[in-house]
Formats: C-alpha cells, structure tokens, sequence
C-alpha cells in the first residue's frame, strides 16, 4: 500500500506552499496538512500546521477520538478546559502538549499583537467537532490578559 508505481515504497514530500487546506476547520484557525490521507499514503496520521490571528480564540470543541499532539512553534498560546472552561494551561514557543481524545477545549493565541503557529499531530485523522460556544466573558483571565 505504500509502494510508488514502481513497487517501491519511498518517502512522500509535501513541498512548503503546496500543503493541503481541505481539513477539519474551527473559525479564526488555518490548518494545513503536510502529511493526511488526503495527499499521502498515511493512514493514521494527521500531522499539520495551524496558524492563529494575533488575540485569536477558538470555539469550544474537541478532536473526537484522534489523541492530539502539539508544539508551539511561534507564538503564546493558552488551552482553555475543564467542566465549565474554568482551568487553563499557557505554553510559549517550544513548549509541546497533549490534549486527550474528546476533551472539549478551546484554543488562544494570548498575544495581541503577533500571530501564533502550532505543529500538531493527530490520529487518526484531524477531527474538529465545533461545539456551543463559550462567552469571552466566562474564560477566567481571558479579557484582561496582557
């Protein structure tokens, strides 16, 4: 299954610019895959980049039952989770997380002013379920972060 034409199995190149867009989406979120069974023979990986606007938050939602790895590589970012959204965690460039399947979360770039990018990984695939959204005003610490 992963064999070329000539039955040789080789390594498949994503070339930068030419990953694909038709992903799993979330508002204000551009995520692009460099390694999907929509381009490669990868079955179950999802392995892409994510780009948030600077002061950018997600809606609620969760990556169904694909476990879920991230690195953040630019940026401030904060994850927002728990029964009603009331725990959060901040990671900054370097730092790597885990987020457990189907566990509602929302995504923030923290900076106002810059632009924050992820690499992330999933498997299977990248699932996205948007769920009801939560107010800003209900995120602890979210209107008056610095």
């Amino acid at each position: 299954m992963y064999a070329g034409a000539s039955g040789l199995v080789v390594p498949v190149v994503t070339r930068g610019g030419l990953e694909v867009g038709d992903t799993g989406q979330s508002a204000g979120a551009t995520r692009v895959s460099g390694v999907s069974v929509q381009h490669t023979p990868a079955t179950k990986l999802w392995f892409g980049k994510v780009s948030n606007e600077p002061g950018y938050r997600s809606v609620t939602h969760h990556h169904g039952e694909a476990e879920t790895g991230g690195y953040v590589l630019s940026g401030r970012a904060r994850i927002y989770f728990g029964e009603r959204f009331e725990d959060y965690i901040d990671m900054e460039e370097s730092d790597w997380v885990f987020v457990p399947p189907f566990m509602p979360h929302i995504e923030c770039n923290l900076d106002r002013n810059k632009p924050l990018t992820w690499m992330t990984t999933r498997t299977p695939e990248n699932i996205v379920v948007n769920l009801a959204d939560v107010p800003d005003a209900d995120l602890r610490d979210w209107l008056d972060r610095p």
